[in-house]
């Protein structure tokens, strides 16, 4: 059974952005990386107003990508959300 449990704990345990850089070395493959910086770099976008199609060809990927971090920003609650609005 997975625990995801376990994972957010250690994640809320490293408080050293150093530390946390090289535990995503560790456990993240160079492609899973680059996909959590896109996912992320695509959500800052949006939370800019910048449009999705502009955000594609920016970033060089699809809408569909794109598609996933704007639902994200709509829904009411959203953590991420919250995040972008005080690190803009």
């Amino acid at each position: 059974m997975k625990k995801p449990e376990q994972l957010i704990d250690v994640f809320t345990q490293i408080d050293d952005p150093k530390v946390m850089q090289k535990f995503f070395t560790e456990i993240f493959t160079p492609a899973e990386r680059h996909d959590l910086e896109t996912r992320w770099q695509s959500m800052k976008l949006l939370s800019q107003n910048i449009p999705q199609r502009k955000i594609a060809e920016m970033l060089s990927i699809s809408l569909c990508k794109i598609t996933r971090g704007a639902k994200v920003l709509k829904q009411k609650n959203s953590v991420s959300k919250k995040i972008l609005k005080t690190s803009n």
